[in-house]
């Protein structure tokens, strides 16, 4: 846990740890860099106001070390300051003040997520996604494009794995979100919209003609076959 606020810090390390999490805290944004590659931790809750490195610039540079998932802790309510964090690799975000059982719920979900349901799936679970030179294998969590490695974080992988297992279904924002979140962000769809943004642009899906992923105006996403791009929507 990333927070300068001892109060905030030591509530909410207490609440995880009595749900059996392992947690360790820092206070500033260059400790917290450092004992994310010390310790390679599962997810990082990351207040958004340090008092040495802004939570954004941290949050950059952790992607650059770390798969972990990546909370973002925040007094700012305006939008731009949120969706700016999710740009950059955060993969939720919660507005102080926030109920400590209510992260605690967020962060149960975050761990369910690598469990995604797939009906093609082996007994094993394990399976490799192939479609038009994107290959996706669930087990060791790797995408590679035409051969070409491609690094998600994994609200993107999920993301991508969850489309990819039912092609040609139309997801409703709602409903893709509870899908690879596990949650809700009621009112927030445009949480979705900036994951699925992010995944377009790192698998170069951003022509006026969409290779993989495609926006139904007004309703949500879909994977596969060709279909122009909703430029309202990333």
């Amino acid at each position: 846990m990333i927070e300068d606020a001892a109060d905030i810090c030591l509530l909410v390390c207490d609440t995880l740890r009595q749900a059996g999490f392992d947690v360790t805290g820092a206070g500033t944004g260059a400790r917290g860099l450092e004992l994310a590659q010390e310790l390679s931790p599962d997810l990082v809750t990351l207040d958004l106001m340090l008092p040495d490195i802004d939570g954004i610039e941290v949050c950059r540079q952790l992607r650059a070390i770390s798969n972990a998932y990546v909370i973002m802790l925040t007094a700012r309510r305006g939008v731009p300051d949120r969706l700016v964090g999710l740009e950059v690799g955060a993969d939720d975000y919660m507005v102080k003040p926030f109920s400590p059982r209510e992260l605690r719920a967020r962060v149960g979900a975050m761990f369910r997520r690598p469990r995604l349901a797939d009906p093609r799936a082996g007994r094993q679970g394990a399976v490799v996604l192939r479609y038009d030179g994107l290959e996706v294998d669930r087990e060791s969590r790797h995408v590679t494009l035409e051969g070409v490695p491609v690094a998600l974080t994994r609200t993107e992988f999920d993301l991508l794995v969850a489309l990819m297992s039912r092609p040609h279904r139309v997801w409703e924002r709602d409903s893709l979100v509870r899908e690879v979140q596990h949650t809700d962000w009621p009112g927030e769809d445009h949480v979705i919209d900036v994951h699925v943004a992010n995944l377009r642009h790192k698998l170069g899906d951003t022509g006026r003609r969409s290779r993989w992923v495609h926006t139904v105006r007004g309703v949500g996403y879909r994977f596969g076959g060709s279909a122009p791009v909703d430029p309202n929507h990333g």
